[in-house]
């Protein structure tokens, strides 16, 4: 543990490195509590690169809590489809909601106001209280738990409750309490740029005269890796079907309660959003598509439903492995299927849809349109 003048120049080299090379970010930009609770949610689990361009757009149709609290849950979710883990878009919209119900609209600046709203835990109350109002918390994500472990040649699961415990009292011990928001920022920035889970850049660091793992010639061993849970293969067949118009069907959301159409680990894998009729299937992937029509009441047309293999899907959710077979069915004029929407295929995302299902919509397309691709 850094402590008296070794601690004071570890913050001010710090700090100095970041204010000049910080990367320009949109959310750097403001202190607006809105705008940096956005950011921490949307960076849950998500690459910089990846968010930005969700940012500015999300924030040009919902510019404060206000709208977000007022718009229609299908369209926050259509401005979320592609980014993934949608629980974080409901639960900014539940927390917006809440914050004009609760506290006029004005977000709280009170560590158990912001720990109640729904989807923020410690480390994004410790990110929002810190950087928009210079609250004295110190975060502890992924980044910082790296550097952390790093400096002080910390070894075992850092994960574990006490290494987590212990790892907090590091980063509140380090806090530079007179610029909270800086060095959490600075922190996160050292672990996501030069002190990298994989190659640290020790030579362009600039603390690392302080750090106990490069000394120990260890710091690249640093935080010591976690046995990884066995990966699960999915299987899966989708429906495509394509009218005469180019139009396809969409099922809405699956309901918790009532998983039908689809079952088990289904509605988790389409993220609760519109989808292609899917299910999970072993052996042979027609016969369990047709069984499904039959259920759905799909009415047979001019002798039968004809189905097209399209190139296979392959999909990764944290350990599971997921492939879907998509089955193109061209129909003169689409079956009714109670709740689902007709959309054309290039263009399913007029509504909200997960990654999945919008690879599926390429593969379906790429057989049945050679040359045309779902919009993006």
């Amino acid at each position: 543990m850094l402590k008296g003048p070794e601690l004071a120049a570890f913050r001010k080299q710090l700090l100095a490195w970041f204010r000049q090379f910080q990367r320009d970010l949109p959310w750097r930009r403001t202190r607006d509590p809105y705008r940096v609770w956005l950011s921490e949610i949307m960076l849950q689990q998500t690459r910089v690169a990846a968010v930005i361009p969700y940012y500015k757009r999300f924030l040009e149709r919902f510019p404060n809590v206000l709208a977000l609290a007022a718009a229609r849950e299908e369209e926050v979710l259509r401005l979320w489809s592609g980014l993934g883990y949608y629980s974080r878009a409901r639960n900014l919209q539940r927390s917006a909601q809440q914050i004009v119900g609760e506290h006029g609209g004005k977000f709280p600046s009170h560590s158990e106001d912001v720990l109640s709203l729904p989807g923020i835990g410690n480390y994004t109350a410790a990110a929002i209280l810190s950087i928009a109002f210079d609250k004295k918390h110190a975060v502890l994500d992924g980044n910082v738990a790296r550097v952390l472990a790093r400096l002080g040649a910390v070894r075992g699961d850092l994960r574990s409750s006490l290494g987590r415990q212990g790892l907090q009292k590091w980063a509140d011990a380090y806090l530079d309490r007179k610029s909270p928001g800086d060095w959490n920022q600075a922190m996160m920035e050292l672990g996501a740029t030069l002190c990298s889970p994989k190659s640290p850049q020790c030579l362009l660091c600039p603390v690392a005269q302080f750090c106990e793992g490069r000394k120990q010639g260890i710091a690249d061993l640093l935080p010591e890796k976690r046995k990884k849970r066995a990966t699960v293969e999915i299987r899966l067949a989708a429906a495509v079907f394509s009218d005469q118009q180019g139009r396809t069907l969409l099922l809405p959301p699956p309901e918790e309660k009532n998983r039908e159409p689809l079952v088990d680990h289904v509605p988790t894998l389409v993220s609760h959003l519109w989808h292609f009729p899917t299910i999970p299937v072993s052996g042979d992937a027609v016969a369990k598509l047709r069984g499904h029509m039959r259920r759905l009441r799909v009415q047979s047309q001019n002798g039968g439903l004809h189905f097209v293999a399209a190139n296979k899907v392959r999909h990764t959710v944290t350990y599971r492995s997921i492939t879907v077979e998509p089955f193109c069915i061209g129909v003169k004029k689409l079956p009714r299927i109670k709740g689902a929407e007709r959309v054309p295929l290039g263009e399913i995302t007029i509504l909200p849809v997960s990654n999945l299902t919008r690879k599926v919509a390429r593969a379906a397309l790429a057989a049945a349109f050679p040359g045309k691709s779902a919009h993006s």
